[in-house]
């Protein structure tokens, strides 16, 4: 029997692996942090035997109320995910497995690698409706790329997109996928009367480093890009040093960042009612902006999220908020859960990539609704 994590967004330790019934496994900690949440890793035994895989000391990970009522996923061809028995009990999450082949995945969330990011983003450079820009590079030395999708000109609205500032939340990039396959499809009609009225600026993965070592929150040196959009620095933050300078030289009239929630198991959004500037123009695009989704989709709901902020007492540091009050714009964070969307359970994948793909592809059509009155 073997367990390895050696491969691009792996994470796992080895405490014990000597019988199928007594493996014991922990997670390791973002580099320079003390966030852990995420996992991923590949068990490689014998098949139709049953198999118990503990994971510990939970209790002081970065969300531990995200464990409740949580079921881990595996794949046999790293396609598929699919949900698998699992209990958290005193810090501990115990998958209870029988495999049918001789290895098998198991990760916190369908993961999105590096390699179908750079599939992702030339895929894109394919169409000519969009343009690939390397905006720098990340700590390790990873391309920041920006998709500028539409024909830019003074009268169309300029819509940003940023995904997976948190490397663990992999629903995002999965969203973004959705999003542009039916953007730079030439036949959807959503995606033409789009362009024909905006232009698209997507950054599809804001945190490359973090995505590659396996990290859940964090970048290459441990910083959470989240709270860094109000003085990024080369040395800390580079990420968002380069979107936030790129955001300033373009312009914004919208934006979207596109995150997973660890605890709350729906499909929700956060947005800027603390920042100093909110008033009933915001006030009635959020309202435009969530009704619309509403109608489109039943994987939205907007009765159970985050609370408010009160006014003036937004943090300033958080994406959405600082591009919010910046540019005086309609800006969301979107939020996914790890688990199911209780509202429509699946027993068997649970939410899942492909809900967040079709999420995405949803997201597209509800921005239709409100693009006339975005300025």
């Amino acid at each position: 029997m073997r367990i390895t994590s050696n491969f691009d967004s792996g994470n796992i330790k080895v405490i014990n692996a000597t019988s199928p019934t007594d493996i014991q496994l922990e997670i390791n900690k973002d580099n320079e942090s003390d966030f852990f949440q995420w996992f991923h890793f590949r068990l490689e035994s014998t098949p139709f035997i049953e198999h118990k895989i503990q994971i510990n000391q939970l209790l002081d990970s970065a969300y531990p109320e995200g464990w409740d009522d949580y079921q881990a996923v595996a794949s046999y061809d790293r396609q598929t995910w699919f949900r698998v028995p699992t209990r958290y009990e005193n810090g501990t999450l115990t998958i209870d497995f029988e495999p049918e082949c001789a290895h098998t995945y198991f990760a916190y969330f369908a993961p999105y690698s590096y390699e179908r990011h750079l599939d992702l983003v030339y895929w894109a450079q394919s169409h000519d409706a969009c343009v690939v820009e390397t905006l720098g590079q990340t700590l390790d030395g990873r391309d920041m790329s920006l998709l500028t999708i539409g024909e830019p000109s003074p009268e169309k609205k300029k819509i940003w997109i940023t995904a997976r500032q948190h490397p663990g939340e992999t629903m995002a990039e999965w969203f973004v996928e959705g999003l542009l396959h039916k953007l730079l499809d030439d036949e959807d009609s959503h995606a033409a009367a789009l362009l024909s009225k905006a232009v698209f600026y997507i950054v599809p993965n804001m945190n490359p480093d973090g995505s590659v070592r396996g990290h859940l929150r964090t970048n290459a040196k441990g910083v959470n890009l989240n709270r860094e959009w109000q003085t990024p620095t080369l040395e800390q933050s580079p990420e968002v040093y380069y979107v936030l300078n790129k955001m300033r030289e373009i312009g914004l009239d919208m934006y979207l960042d596109i995150h997973g929630d660890e605890a709350l198991p729906y499909n929700f959004v956060a947005g800027s009612e603390g920042i100093p500037s909110y008033d009933e123009r915001l006030a009635r695009l959020e309202e435009s902006f969530k009704a619309a989704l509403l109608t489109i989709t039943p994987e939205f709901q907007d009765e159970f999220g985050y609370d408010k902020d009160a006014p003036g007492e937004a943090n300033l540091t958080v994406a959405s908020c600082a591009v919010g009050e910046t540019f005086k714009a309609l800006a969301y964070t979107v939020e996914m859960p790890f688990k199911d969307n209780a509202n429509l359970p699946d027993p068997y994948f649970g939410w899942s990539d492909r809900r967040s793909y079709q999420f995405g592809q949803d997201t597209l059509a509800a921005i239709l609704n409100i693009v006339d009155d975005l300025r």
